[in-house]
């Protein structure tokens, strides 16, 4: 599947069917001589959960605070459900805000208000009645599983916990659009995985459209249906989850993926050699229906066979993707076969060298 651009950078958003959320586009905002955000275009559709990954000091803290508002980009357009907001007053800014829930990372609880009254605050802020808050405020509860924590404080609630009423509170306004900045960086592994599928199934049940920002492979691939990579303040990779780690184009997202994907293991990378002596050594990466059957294949074409080094097929989206490394034996044109049947099939190949432990 390729990403289909408009003339102005931005995803086809008639091929989706579904209108633009947030669209961005040539946002740039500099602090003093250092560019922030240099020239972002981005779209989010509505029922989407966009993860939008990148390390420390990319640029998605200063992206987000633009977003709701808290920031003003020196150049570029923001539009939130179709209106634009750089140019807003505060005031004006405010109903715009109310369709923006926030997710923070270290949960943002009043420590001298119950679960309830934390949910509440913003529709008390709004004026709405306190009948109707807490009556909202009791669906929620139900909604992100804390059935009984009504008239508790955070200080009483696990991380997890105090997750899930921050989530709660972010979704009080019944808001188009969820920010997630960060919100399980500071959760352990099993909270993390709980807190990513309750923010899938809000994504389903209410299809509200997130917005999750994050430095961490494995989220996106737990949860997005797309993933902007973000550089120096740039959209540098974007694209359907699975495409993207099958196929990473640049450096920065191969080496954001290299945590969570097949790496050749280090004691037989540092022992390969250039020359072509003994074993070649290939890397492989396919994704679509032929890559669990690539090897089996692959087996029936050379004779004297081949050796799998590591890799397997995991499984993003519905699509398989396969990442292995093989060892190709030193057999008059063994490697040639192999390399031309693999690239029959779709995969792209890289020799990475020769293993002269294997002749």
């Amino acid at each position: 599947m390729t990403l289909q651009q408009t003339p102005a950078g931005h995803p086809a958003d008639a091929e989706s069917g579904r209108e633009p959320v947030v669209r961005l586009s040539g946002v740039r905002r500099h602090f003093g001589q250092t560019p922030a955000i240099d020239g972002v275009s981005l779209t989010v559709r509505k029922g989407e959960i966009l993860g939008l990954i990148g390390r420390s000091g990319a640029g998605k803290s200063t992206l987000i605070r633009c977003l709701n508002g808290l920031e003003r980009p020196d150049s570029g357009s923001i539009q939130i459900e179709g209106r634009e907001i750089t140019k807003l007053s505060e005031e004006e800014l405010q109903p715009v805000r109310r369709r923006i829930g926030m997710i923070f990372q270290h949960f943002n609880l009043l420590s001298r208000k119950t679960v309830e009254e934390n949910i509440a605050l913003p529709l008390k802020i709004a004026g709405w009645t306190k009948e109707k808050r807490l009556a909202r405020a009791a669906e929620l509860i139900d909604l992100v599983g804390l059935s009984g924590k009504a008239r508790s404080y955070p200080s009483a609630l696990s991380g997890g916990q105090k997750q899930r009423v921050g989530i709660a509170r972010a979704l009080a306004a019944s808001p188009a659009l969820l920010l997630s900045d960060e919100a399980t960086s500071a959760l352990d592994p099993e909270t993390t995985a709980s807190i990513l599928e309750l923010l899938k199934d809000i994504n389903k049940r209410l299809g509200v459209t997130i917005l999750l920002i994050t430095h961490e492979m494995e989220v996106i691939r737990t949860i997005a249906d797309r993933v902007a990579v973000i550089d120096a303040g740039r959209i540098v990779e974007e694209g359907p989850v699975w495409s993207v780690f099958a196929n990473p184009h640049t450096e920065t997202t191969r080496n954001m993926l290299s945590g969570i994907r097949p790496n050749l293991p280090p004691h037989v990378a540092a022992r390969l050699v250039g020359e072509p002596s003994g074993e070649a050594i290939l890397g492989v990466d396919l994704s679509g229906p032929d890559a669990g059957n690539l090897l089996a294949g692959l087996s029936a074409e050379l004779p004297d066979g081949f050796r799998l080094v590591h890799g397997g097929v995991d499984h993003i989206q519905q699509q398989s993707v396969a990442r292995f490394f093989i060892g190709i034996p030193p057999a008059a044109d063994a490697l040639a076969r192999a390399i031309a049947y693999l690239q029959r099939h779709g995969a792209k190949v890289e020799v990475l060298g020769h293993d002269p432990r294997h002749v």
